[in-house]
């Protein structure tokens, strides 16, 4: 038997889950204190469902659950190998909202201000900041197509990652609507848009002239590429510049207006800024996405956007959405490494008592429980042994259960 856990997964020790759960407990707090429900979905979705839902290159990354029985080995059989999966896991939380709405909508009301923290699954190749299984951590906004729902999402993100200690940390925001009209104004054809918006997704990982190469690779208008790389150098694409270029847009003015009201609100806590590179894999989006940036991770530690017409693929309904996420393991491995310290958390402190009289240890030391948490322990043949294991433990002190007014805190704690 393997005492290690599957690839893309991991065993957390005593002290990483106190830390886990203490910023799951933030988050869902900050969520809740502003105005957010939380609902529960299940790990098991349709694989129709799943395989129809626009999920860019998470597509791909499906966990697909084998048919069971008669039903598996008549596929087989049949040779129908399409046909092998009926349920796969959930890869992110979005999907499974739109199903939940479609299938409670009457009990609902809309705007649907909604909270999803849970797992999710990916048959990803295992990285730093990359698992199999992961926790995310979702506020979404059904029922409203006003940017003003984008500024309170933006809002409330800030106001979560500062809650749980996060600093200089960047919201980067674009719309897919202006993007696409920058690309007809720059010579793309409407057919290649998709294909350059994926291009467009890898230049954090092949950079500007990997970009460009491919792009010419797929056929795509030399001066169209000229014209597009010269915006991607840094400093380039501003608002103003690309407002220039497609004209006064929809899109445009509600970005801007997006983008000034979250300065407004973040009080100089963090930047907001626009950023033409940002376009994100899922191709469920419609409209406003961003994504926040730390200089303590190489990647995103949090994204989202519109996405007008996924619900619209469950129900004959014009339900128009917005979601943001934080990706939960990126933010926990910042923090967890860089020695964050739980605030205002108990001290924990053991208790030790002679054996046979674990009945009166507890009633000794439960006043003691008001002001620490407190573990029990049966006094062995070496108590300096036992008290070393307790520092190990991260543990403040100790206390004898005949004697509990004399708590001994170690040095370290004093």
């Amino acid at each position: 038997m393997r005492v290690q856990p599957v690839r893309g997964t991991r065993d957390f020790l005593p002290q990483e889950t106190r830390l886990r759960d203490y910023l799951q407990e933030k988050i869902l707090h900050t969520y809740i204190q502003n105005g957010f429900e939380r609902i529960l979905t299940p790990a098991l979705e349709d694989v129709e469902n799943l395989d129809k839902s626009e999920g860019g290159e998470n597509l791909n990354l499906i966990f697909k659950i084998l048919k069971r029985g008669d039903k598996l080995e008549r596929a087989i059989d049949e040779k129908k190998y399409d046909e092998l999966s009926d349920v796969g896991l959930r890869y992110d939380l979005t999907l499974p909202l739109c199903r939940y709405y479609a299938n409670n909508k009457s009990n609902l009301n809309l705007p649907f201000k909604v909270i999803q923290l849970d797992r999710v699954y990916r048959a990803e190749r295992p990285q730093r900041g990359r698992m199999r299984e992961f926790v995310q951590c979702d506020i979404d906004i059904l029922g409203s197509d006003s940017y003003e729902c984008e500024i309170e999402l933006i809002y409330v993100m800030g106001k979560t990652l500062l809650a749980i200690g996060m600093k200089d940390f960047v919201v980067h925001i674009n719309d897919r609507r202006l993007h696409q009209l920058l690309l007809g104004k720059l010579g793309f054809s409407e057919e290649e848009y998709e294909t350059v918006s994926i291009t467009l997704d890898k230049l954090d990982k092949v950079g500007l002239e990997g970009v460009t190469e491919e792009l010419l690779q797929k056929g795509c208008s030399p001066e169209a590429v000229e014209g597009f790389s010269r915006l991607l150098v840094p400093g380039e694409a501003t608002l103003e510049r690309v407002e220039s270029l497609v004209g006064d847009q929809e899109a445009a003015r509600s970005l801007r207006a997006i983008i000034a009201a979250s300065e407004k609100l973040s009080g100089g806590k963090y930047k907001i800024m626009y950023d033409l590179s940002l376009i994100r894999g899922q191709g469920y989006y419609t409209g406003t996405v961003f994504e926040i940036t730390t200089p303590d991770f190489p990647g995103s530690i949090a994204g989202g956007g519109r996405y007008n017409k996924l619900i619209e693929k469950f129900i004959e309904e014009d339900v128009p959405a917005v979601g943001f996420s934080i990706g939960f393991e990126r933010i926990f491995s910042i923090l967890n490494e860089a020695g964050y310290v739980i605030p205002e958390e108990k001290k924990r402190i053991g208790v030790i008592y002679d054996a046979g009289m674990i009945t009166e240890a507890i009633l000794h030391t439960e006043s003691l429980r008001e002001k620490y948490e407190v573990t029990l322990f049966e006094r062995p043949k070496k108590v300096g042994r036992l008290i070393n294991r307790m520092q190990e433990r991260g543990l403040s002190g100790f206390v004898y259960a005949d004697n509990p007014e004399e708590i001994r805190l170690f040095e370290t704690e004093k």
